[in-house]
């Protein structure tokens, strides 16, 4: 039974499945099966892209996980006592039916109290930073995920469960024809990585003219767009500090990387603005995931300053059109109030990051972050406007 009882729906913006081994080989073709490999190392499994191990996962297999919500205490008190990362996982757990099937999941929801969720791969997003200089590879890879999740999740299961396919970008037509396979699926929801799109000529901006095509079609599809926490690829300019290449280990302590943590979402919501698509499409309906709020104020106060300065060098009003277009999703030990009253109660979105250790053991608790207000605002919160988001 749920922990409490709510009078509205939930519909929980951040959920996640974990993959299983073949999630992203299943349907590899076969020309390109050396470049995902699982491979043993001092008795652990290991993901290896293209030949060189990852220890972007610690275990890709998913066997054993954290326990859900086994960081509350971190994100509520901080580390006072300097515990290690493996201290803070505590005690971890083998993966259940309702992390890997829908079936499952449907009835674990239910005794949360969770109506409705848009879940997210995990694995995932390794994938185009450590291809990134191969964009074909980066496209081959992406859809032999999605089929996978299609096949073992559905794309909208029940209308309870809405997994997101992942849409990378380098090469247009791949990413237009991949968006189309997945809107014919019943996709309601893309997943969008908040980083330069990589390319044979270099990376650019998702929101240059050059991506316009499939931002039309995106928006007349009425899909949304999910921008959700990812490797965006920051650890290069990081290590240009450190002295070291090294790449994102999210789950290790690497203070000064920690500093920048926000710095992705930051670059990835300045350039729908910057480089014009928000503008371009004003029906485009665009979400940000799991990157929490703190970034937000000190990025309006820098667009309000360029703006000021140089406002031929947009399409309209910067900090207006984020105000007014980006749903976030803010961390429960946010001051949710506060944004809402930033960008409007019609913009925030609850999102638990259950079953990850960062998340929520029980998601309905994110409840207990909005108790100041209304119970008509609580219900937009909590499922009303990700439901609006949703409706095809």
């Amino acid at each position: 039974m749920p922990s409490r009882a709510l009078p509205y729906p939930l519909f929980d913006a951040d959920n996640h499945l974990y993959e299983t081994e073949d999630a992203l080989t299943r349907y590899l073709p076969k020309q390109y099966a050396s470049a995902i490999q699982y491979v043993q190392v001092k008795g652990r499994t290991k993901i290896a892209i293209r030949g060189q191990i990852s220890d972007y996962i610690p275990n890709p297999t998913f066997e054993v996980v954290a326990r859900p919500g086994a960081w509350e205490d971190y994100f509520r008190d901080g580390n006072p006592e300097g515990k290690s990362h493996r201290e803070l996982f505590g005690e971890p757990m083998r993966s259940i039916p309702a992390f890997r099937e829908p079936g499952p999941r449907v009835e674990l929801m239910d005794d949360l109290g969770i109506q409705q969720t848009l879940m997210f791969p995990t694995l995932a997003s390794l994938i185009e930073e450590r291809m990134r200089d191969d964009p074909e590879l980066i496209h081959v890879v992406v859809h032999s995920l999605n089929q996978w999740l299609h096949e073992t999740w559905q794309f909208n299961y029940k209308d309870r469960i809405f997994t997101t396919p992942v849409i990378s970008l380098p090469i247009l037509d791949k990413a237009i024809a991949e968006l189309e396979w997945c809107l014919e699926r019943g996709a309601r929801a893309i997943l969008i990585r908040p980083a330069p799109v990589p390319g044979y000529g270099g990376s650019r901006s998702f929101a240059l003219p050059e991506f316009d095509p499939f931002w039309k079609r995106v928006e007349e599809a009425g899909v949304l767009v999910a921008m959700h926490s990812s490797d965006s690829g920051y650890s290069r300019y990081a290590g240009d500090w450190e002295g070291k290449s090294q790449e994102m280990t999210p789950f290790q302590a690497q203070v000064f990387r920690m500093l920048g943590e926000w710095r992705p979402v930051t670059d990835a919501v300045a350039s729908w603005v910057c480089h014009g698509a928000l503008f371009r499409f004003p029906e485009l309906k665009v979400s940000v995931i799991e990157n929490g709020s703190s970034w937000l104020v000190p990025l309006l106060d820098q667009l309000t300053d360029v703006y000021k300065k140089q406002p031929k060098g947009f399409l309209g009003n910067p900090v207006e059109e984020v105000r007014n277009r980006i749903h976030i999703s803010p961390f429960w030990e946010e001051d949710m109030a506060e944004l809402a009253g930033i960008v409007g109660v019609e913009r925030v979105l609850f999102g638990s990051d259950y079953p990850h250790p960062e998340g929520l053991a029980d998601p309905v608790s994110y409840i207990d972050a909005i108790q100041g207000m209304s119970e008509t605002d609580q219900a937009k919160i909590m499922g009303g406007n990700l439901a609006r988001l949703i409706r095809p």
